[in-house]
């Protein structure tokens, strides 16, 4: 990786990082920007998988817990709605999370493939 060259200018790992850093929308102009580069094309559509998934399912969760209050004022089912408020935390500690290891791997070099979703990203760029 070391003396590679991106269409950014920035060193590899750099570039690989910062996929991460807003999510999906730093791995969309990764994406664009870089040309040649494809430890940082993949990081950048790792991070578009990964990252845009948990926002999918974040919105769904969101339109779910929507559903749930407005029946719970009707029937008083509140405890539902927590149940889906704990999902969303869960899902929001997820984020960060994977956003700290996949930074930090990107940073150290390392083309790391989280399952299922560095499978479809790889996949994608081929």
């Amino acid at each position: 990786m070391e003396g590679e060259k991106t269409s950014t200018g920035l060193e590899p790992n750099i570039a690989g990082l910062l996929c991460y850093v807003l999510g999906w929308l730093t791995g969309i102009i990764f994406l664009v920007i870089e040309k040649d580069n494809k430890f940082v094309k993949f990081h950048a559509m790792q991070s578009i998988v990964v990252f845009g998934g948990l926002t999918v399912l974040s919105i769904l969760m969101s339109i779910i817990q929507g559903i749930v209050f407005s029946a719970a004022i009707r029937g008083g089912a509140f405890g539902l709605l927590s149940v889906f408020g704990f999902i969303s935390t869960i899902i929001w500690i997820l984020w960060l999370v994977l956003a700290i290891i996949l930074i930090i791997k990107a940073y150290q070099g390392e083309t790391y493939k989280l399952p299922f979703a560095g499978n479809i990203a790889e996949k994608q760029l081929q």
